[in-house]
Parts: C-alpha cells; structure tokens; sequence
C-alpha cells in the first residue's frame, strides 16, 4: 500500500474502533451503576415490553396485598368488639345465675341489676361506636363490601363480602333483661344464651372472611416473588458479565489509542519523501 497524505485511512480504522470501544465502556458502566442491563431501549426492545409489562404488576400485587391487609384489619376490629360483647354476655349469664338463687337477698339482686343494666349500655355503646374508619362495624348497618385483592380489573380479582353484623342490644334480644327478681334472673338465662348463638355466629362470619383474606395474602406474595425473580432474569444486570465487558472494553480502548497515534504519524513519514 503507498503512502499518502491526504487520507489517512488508518487514522480513520483506528477512531472507529476507539469509538465502538469507547460506548461499550460507557455502556458497561451505565449497566453497572443503574444496575439494569437495559441501558437504552434498542439493548432489547422486547425484554423491555416485557419487563415494564411486569413492573406493573408488580405495583399492583404490591398495592392488592396492602388491600387485603387492611381488609383483614377490618375484620379483626369487629371480631374484637364482639369478642368483648360476648365476654359481657358470660358475665350477664353469671349474674342471672347468681340472682336466681335465694342464697341472696332483695337487696343483694338490686345491686346485681345495676350491674347488669350497666353491662347492657355497655354493650349497646361497643355495638354502635365499633368503626373501622367512618364505617360502623356492629349496628346493622354494612352491606356489601367489595376488596380490591388482584393486580388487574374483573370480578376475578375482587372479594365481595356481603356485610350485616348486628351486635345492638335490641337486635341480640337482651335490652329487656333484669336481675331484679327470680323470675326475671332465670328468664334472662334463656336471653343471653340466644344472644351468645347470635354473637358466636357473628364472630365465625368475620373468622372465615379474615381466613381466606389471609390465603389472599400468601397468595399473593408468592405471586409477588415470582414475578420478581423473572424480572430479574429479564432486566437486572449480570455484575460478571458488564465488569469483564467492562476490562475488555478498556484494554481495547487503550489499544486503540496507541494504535491512533501511531496511525496519525505516518503522513510524517510520507513528508520525508517530499523532503
């Protein structure tokens, strides 16, 4: 090949490959600092499709889990105001037992109905101001009740619990019970064992509605974990792989400019000639 001065082709060879040398540096290090190997879209086009696709997902399993953990709160607040409902409802019964006996006075019963009638209100006040937010829990007011437990929209992805517990004393048939006499002592026993049933009752609907929100959750972590794993495969960087991408890029990288500047003094030695 002869020497020429006005096109230096090597020179030209050379910046090429410093150049390719030089975005696969820059490229290697963009991976290793973000941590993605998807550094620009045309790194692959379809694994980034596919990657945001599940991003989203991701976002809303995340948001579905929280939603059936406040769920699960809901229920757990109103079987904890029942529970209590049902604690005074053992001590209505054992204050009827008590009164029914003449081992104690006329007296004695006055002080046990007092007790009573203030369990009554008692019972009364947890059964309407039980809340979950702005949302009554035990006076008869629910409906249904619709959670949001999926990522993606339809029925499919909803629980719907049709809501209607109703702990007010009228309703458990207790507002009229009294300790005052025998008679009305051992009727009240009959009383509070219904309500006791109406209470059980109440409490297993919110058990079992708090259990398969529970498998919910499991449900959807495991979802959450290996949607995450298989974003991983697609975008997360190989660390091994960008930092030998990265050695390499560099020796070759200095290659090339060694190689450059030896290139740009040939037209040097072309001039000798002319000299």
């Amino acid at each position: 090949m002869g020497l020429r001065i006005a096109t230096n082709t090597a020179s030209i060879a050379a910046q090429r490959v410093l150049s390719t040398q030089q975005k696969r540096t820059e490229h290697s290090a963009q991976a290793l600092a973000s941590g993605s190997r998807i550094v620009h879209a045309a790194d692959d086009a379809a694994g980034l499709a596919i990657s945001e696709n599940f991003k989203g997902q991701l976002k809303g399993i995340s948001q579905a889990r929280s939603n059936a953990n406040n769920a699960i709160s809901f229920a757990q607040v109103g079987e904890g105001g029942l529970s209590e409902i049902s604690n005074i409802l053992v001590r209505l019964r054992e204050l009827g037992v008590q009164a029914a006996s003449d081992t104690i006075g006329e007296t004695e019963r006055g002080f046990l109905d007092k007790e009573t009638q203030q369990l009554l209100q008692e019972s009364d006040r947890i059964a309407k101001t039980t809340t979950f937010g702005n949302r009554k829990l035990l006076d008869g007011s629910g409906g249904e009740l619709q959670f949001q437990v999926g990522p993606n929209a339809g029925d499919d992805n909803m629980i719907k619990v049709t809501y209607d517990a109703d702990a007010s004393a009228s309703n458990l048939g207790i507002n009229g019970i009294s300790m005052a006499d025998k008679g009305d002592a051992r009727d009240s026993l009959k009383a509070v064992d219904e309500a006791l049933e109406k209470v059980s009752a109440m409490r297993a609907g919110f058990g079992a509605t708090q259990s398969r929100l529970e498998s919910t959750v499991n449900n959807l972590d495991v979802s959450y974990e290996n949607l995450s794993a298989a974003n991983s495969r697609i975008r997360d960087t190989d660390i091994a792989k960008e930092t030998s991408e990265m050695a390499s890029a560099n020796i070759l990288q200095n290659t090339a400019v060694s190689v450059l500047a030896q290139a740009n003094q040939l037209p040097n030695v072309a001039m000798k000639l002319v000299g």
